[in-house]
């Protein structure tokens, strides 16, 4: 999660102004906050997330403390393939995330039958992902979703009117309020999602990957 922090700076002679931090993680935000205690000179400390709710250091200490040993600081890369010839798809996620003080990566893919077009294999990665997320338990947190689909980013984050594949997003947003997922949704270009991408041509070709790793660097 990201955070911004505002505080209230008092002055020796008892003057007061009010400044507000660029955006950063919740863990260096806490750090900062606590240094700006140490002055003696900084009041009113409170943390501000993307969805404008305000936090006190007390509350994000907690929260922080609670996802400790669960997934969190989640990022996910997803990619659909089809194929006209065979009327095949393949699909691909990959989740960035960190947990008890590491960073991982889970890959998984996985074929599927009966899509119509690209773009529903695109939702259909999108929808693997989630029950991927599920699996792992993550739940109430903010989460990036990246993908190359030009019509599943834009009609997930509401720009675009309603399709024939508007079923696919009613049932990723309803999966998405069933695990209280607060999701962003970024645009890439294709290069951007080179992995998720490799994944769904593997499935496509008949090869199926479910493998997590532990990451040297964090997120």
């Amino acid at each position: 999660m990201n955070i911004r922090i505002e505080w209230t700076y008092k002055t020796p002679k008892g003057e007061e102004t009010v400044f507000s931090s660029e955006e950063m993680p919740a863990v260096k935000g806490l750090l900062i906050a606590e240094d700006l205690e140490r002055t003696g000179r900084a009041k009113s400390i409170r943390f501000i997330d993307k969805f404008d709710s305000t936090w006190t250091v007390k509350e994000l200490k907690g929260y922080l403390k609670g996802i400790e040993t669960e997934p969190h600081n989640i990022t996910v890369y997803f990619d659909g393939g089809f194929d006209r010839g065979t009327n095949s798809s393949g699909l691909g996620c990959v989740i960035y995330y960190n947990q008890s003080g590491k960073s991982y990566r889970l890959r998984r893919n996985a074929p599927m039958e009966n899509l119509m077009s690209n773009n529903e294999a695109e939702y259909a990665a999108l929808h693997l992902s989630l029950l991927e997320l599920e699996y792992l338990n993550v739940h109430h947190l903010p989460v990036r979703f990246i993908g190359d689909s030009n019509v599943v980013i834009n009609q997930m984050s509401g720009d675009w009117p309603e399709s024939i594949l508007s079923g696919w997003a009613e049932r990723i947003d309803g999966k998405l309020q069933d695990l209280g997922i607060q999701a962003e949704f970024e645009l890439v270009p294709r290069k951007a999602n080179a992995e998720a991408d490799r994944l769904a041509t593997q499935a496509l070709n008949g090869i199926e990957i479910t493998a997590t790793s532990e990451m040297t660097t964090d997120l």
